[in-house]
């Protein structure tokens, strides 16, 4: 009976050990790694001194994945050795922060929180057993991604080292790994060393995608003939319909090889007609030789664009003449051309117009990026439906499935070096200065051009964002003048940001945009009144190259505390968890979506205005929004359209965010948002026309509408034909107002084709009429004011601006736009509100047209204000209009409110409603609508507030 056991025991692992090797084996030239894994974590460091590699490995990992997918590593604790710049440390010291440092109940405020987390070596072994079909085979290990300086050993041999943060890592293993039973041992280490990108890069930073540590993608053995293809390039000649193809053969075998190289570009698409195969035959004395094959692509090719994303794919075959010896390459490409052209860029001769957004390497399922096609083409999609044609990828490099997907989908992208030295925090954290660093990026390049250099979307790459370092200038224009006389495939730049160099290609810069980093309440949007008729052509006008603008935007939204139900992967928002305490702590846990929705609305107006002043602008080359979806990290920015998850927000869609930003965008220079009655709309008309084509007969149609879509007036313009191109002019509205009675919010809509674009205007009547009553306006709470509220009367009292104590909410920064970037990051740069929320239909404001958020018409108050701490001055007073506060201070802010007063009713404004309001006709219309109100019989205030406190308010 025993010995029948061991037998079916033996049979057993036998039986294992076939499935286990059939598995693995894809195909007979390839053995898939992913599965189980024997690992072991080296904190201590002692793994290589004590040769690991020689020994099995104490616990079990799942790859692809990360220690962290598989749970392992360290609890987070306030101790915990993150990668990345902390610029606000209040967590670390701050009292209303002690509750989130405690054991068990650590919540930390400035980035996505994972679950475990470690820095360090580990360690990942796996037995692999190597068919006999391999003998005199030349071996290859592939990783697509691993994270990342990665040391191979077989059995006891140490194979090599690679540290590739952009791209696969692949280990020639050559002849070394005989047929039969092995050891593959690979130790991880995520730590950065010599090699100091910034702790803020985005290749590295637990800012976004997490310093994880693991192997992602495919984990193969990869079996070669003794010659093979190492690697093609392919350089597509538009202008002579010929592919220059330069192949790159490795001889392994030690002996001279004669071989044919066979070419052949084939199309998927129906009825393009084939180029034909081309062969020719080369004699290998040497170990390897790169051949260049010009290959025509016959008399019409499919050209590669954003709108026609064709795509070829060459086919090289290598042949020896000993029967069975052949090597296969299938290498997709496009035939395009991306040049600058004068000021702008140019596809295939075609004058273009990058509309970007930045993608900083946020995944919160999972801690690092996919490396599958279908959910970069999900991504990219959403993307393009919201009229965006370009990504930057800031500081890191995607997997290839990136560009494949972007290949498919005819969208541009910009790739950087896996570099952020902008030596904050860290000054050998530098570009240029002789750290390792240099040789590094030079390295990183080559690899992404090797690896990533033929696909069509690839079409701009940089050494990284924002440098630092005495000698950055230099080093980086060598850096582009090196791949410009390399490889014209794509348009090169120093950097994101700066330096602007006449060796550059084009220039990355943030200067063209309307809130720019420090500006505060000095930039456009804040400082001067609504108006669209401004553009970027003095800024530009000094530089001969085409200009992006770098990471305009950076406007913020509320969080959206349901989408924390989203985060079932390893990143956790434990920052909404410590938001949303804050938010209940001061009773407003109820006004958590409103306080979404409507700065969302608000939102979505800066991004408009920052678009299309872009847009207005004449030979400009493009813009970079930083970014269209949130970034979780640097104190939380959520200053996305889009989630985390690039997964829309409710206040905008697609359709409604590619009104502003598209290939077609029919534009208004309105020299203002806000008109009386007894004047006219004169509003020049142009269209930005990036399509693919001139559009012939076109027809231009104006409307102007109330706000619930009653026409009140409108009108046409034809044009022959729109060119492509930018600031084309369509045409003058001119309109008189007189028609217009009451204060109204209207519509402005113009349109050609199926392209529409709206602006919302705002008319008042020049004359309002005398209102009955005998409601006090006073600027104080003077000895009248005092005697009228003892009498029973009604006051109103508006505030000067500034005159609002400190401690009751004069020392909150308000402004007209939403909160630039966050106020953690940022050293709390004004406006540190998100606009304004009230009740649309409250009788107050009736005679005040307004949505329940901040349009162009509460630009004047916000700009003539100051907040109420409304907790400072009472209790749960629910104010006319509300303030939206930063949501890391969450605090209950009032614009304006109403209260009883012994006797009398008090309405409180911190609006300054009186200076210049000559002047601001939002100001008297708005102090009507309220004097209205109070002199009616709907003004009951319930809430009441004692003298001596609001006396308090001000100075």
């Amino acid at each position: 009976m025993k010995t029948f056991l061991q037998l079916m025991l033996t049979i057993l692992l036998v039986s294992s050990l076939i499935s286990a090797a059939a598995a693995q084996q894809k195909n007979g030239q390839q053995i898939d790694l992913s599965g189980s894994w024997d690992f072991q974590i080296d904190s201590l460091d002692k793994g290589v001194a004590d040769q690991w590699f020689n020994h099995k490995l104490k616990d079990r990992i799942q790859l692809p994945g990360s220690m962290t997918t598989n749970g392992k590593g360290d609890e987070v604790t306030v101790n915990t050795p993150w990668t990345g710049n902390i610029v606000d440390k209040s967590w670390f010291t701050n009292d209303e922060y002690a509750k989130y440092r405690q054991p068990g109940n650590i919540k930390v405020p400035f980035w996505l929180q994972p679950e475990k987390y470690y820095k360090g070596a580990a360690w990942y072994q796996k037995t692999i057993n190597v068919p006999s079909s391999w003998n005199n085979k030349h071996i290859q290990l592939f990783i697509e991604r691993s994270h990342w300086e990665t040391t191979v050993w077989v059995d006891e041999v140490e194979i090599g080292m690679d540290n590739s943060l952009g791209t696969a890592q692949l280990f020639e293993i050559g002849s070394r790994l005989q047929p039969g039973v092995h050891r593959l041992t690979i130790r991880v280490d995520n730590r950065i060393k010599n090699i100091r990108m910034g702790n803020d890069a985005h290749s590295v930073s637990d800012h976004t995608q997490t310093n994880w540590n693991g192997m992602v993608g495919e984990l193969s053995l990869r079996a070669r003939s003794k010659v093979f293809i190492a690697d093609v390039q392919l350089y597509p000649d538009v202008k002579n319909k010929q592919v220059l193809a330069k192949i790159w053969v490795k001889n392994t075998s030690g002996i001279q090889k004669v071989i044919s190289l066979e070419l052949a570009a084939i199309s998927d698409k129906p009825g393009v007609m084939k180029p034909g195969r081309l062969t020719q035959e080369i004699t290998l004395a040497e170990e390897e030789k790169t051949i260049a094959v010009t290959y025509p692509m016959g008399s019409n090719p499919l050209l590669w664009n954003e709108f026609h994303p064709d795509l070829y794919k060459m086919e090289i075959t290598l042949k020896e003449k000993e029967p069975g010896n052949m090597d296969h390459q299938n290498i997709s490409f496009g035939m395009r051309d991306f040049k600058a052209k004068g000021t702008q860029f140019a596809v295939n001769d075609t004058i273009t117009f990058l509309r970007g957004t930045l993608d900083c390497a946020s995944f919160p399922k999972t801690g690092y990026p996919p490396t599958d096609v279908d959910t970069w083409i999900k991504h990219f999609k959403t993307i393009k439906a919201y009229g965006v044609n370009h990504i930057r990828f800031h500081s890191w490099c995607p997997p290839e499935a990136a560009f494949t997907a972007a290949d498919r989908l005819g969208i541009f992208l910009q790739v950087e070096c896996s570099a952020w030295a902008s030596g904050s925090n860290d000054n050998t954290a530098v570009i240029g200065d002789g750290f390792p660093l240099d040789k590094y990026v030079y390295e990183e390049s080559e690899r992404m051009v090797k690896a990533y250099g033929n696909h069509p979307s690839f079409v701009m790459m940089t050494y990284g964002n924002e440098p630092g370092g005495k000698n950055q200038t230099e080093y980086l224009v060598n850096f582009v003048n090196y791949w410009k006389a390399k490889d014209a495939r794509r348009v090169y730049t120093t950097a994101a940001g700066w330096p602007i160099n006449d060796a550059s290609d084009y220039h990355n810069t943030p200067d063209p945009r309307i809130q720019g980093w420090g500006q505060g309440l000095s930039s456009i949007i804040n400082k001067e009144a609504p108006k669209t008729d401004y553009d970027w052509t003095s800024i530009i006008s000094k530089w001969k190259r085409p200009v992006v603008s770098h990471e305009i935007g950076q406007w913020c939204v509320y969080p959206n505390f349901r989408e924390i139900k989203k985060y079932d992967g390893i990143l956790k928002p434990k920052n909404f968890d410590i938001f949303r305490d804050k938010l209940q702590e001061n009773g407003l846990m109820l006004l958590a979506d409103s306080f979404f929705m409507a700065s969302g609305k608000l939102q979505v107006l800066c991004y408009k205005a920052d678009i299309e002043a872009a847009l207005r602008t004449p030979g400009f080359g493009g813009f970079q929004l930083l970014g269209l979806s949130d970034f979780p990290g640097q104190g939380t920015a959520l200053v996305g359209v889009l989630d985390p998850f690039w997964e829309p927000k409710p206040y905008i869609t697609g359709a409604g965010f590619s009104q502003f930003c598209a290939p077609i965008v029919v534009l208004a220079r309105l020299p203002k948002m806000i008109y009386t009655n007894d004047e006219e709309l004169v509003v020049p008309l142009e269209i930005a026309n990036f399509s693919n084509a001139p559009i012939k007969d076109a027809l231009i149609t104006w409307d102007i509408e109330s706000e619930n879509g009653a026409p009140l007036f409108s009108g046409s313009f034809k044009k022959e034909t729109i060119e492509i191109g930018n600031g084309i002019k369509l045409g003058t509205i001119r309109q008189s107002l007189g028609a217009v009675k009451k204060a109204q919010h209207l519509v402005l809509k113009a349109k050609t084709g199926n392209h529409t674009n709206t602006w919302d205007i705002f008319v008042y009547p020049k004359v309002l009429p005398e209102i009955p009553g005998d409601v006090l306006l006073t600027r104080a709470l003077d000895a009248d004011a005092i005697k009228r509220l003892d009498q029973g009367g009604s006051v109103l009292l508006t505030l000067k601006n500034g005159s609002v104590k400190p401690g009751m909410g004069g020392d909150i920064r308000t402004g007209f736009s939403s909160i630039f970037w966050n106020t953690a990051w940022t050293g709390k740069q004004p406006p540190t509100t998100l606009g304004i929320l009230c009740n649309p239909k409250h009788p107050a404001l009736a005679d005040f047209p307004t949505q329940y958020h901040s349009n162009w018409q509460w630009w004047d108050a916000m700009s003539h204000s100051s907040a109420i701490n409304l907790k400072a001055l009472t209790g749960d007073l629910d104010p006319i209009v509300r303030i939206i506060d930063d949501w890391v201070t969450a605090r209950s802010l009032g614009l304006i409110f109403e209260c009883r007063v012994g006797k009398g009713k008090l309405v409180v404004s911190a609006i300054d409603l009186l200076t210049d309001q000559d002047k601001r006709p939002e100001a008297r219309q708005l102090r009507y609508s309220l004097e209205k109100y109070m002199s009616g019989t709907q003004f009951k205030p319930v809430h009441s507030i004692e003298l001596a406190r609001i006396q308090q308010l001000c100075n």
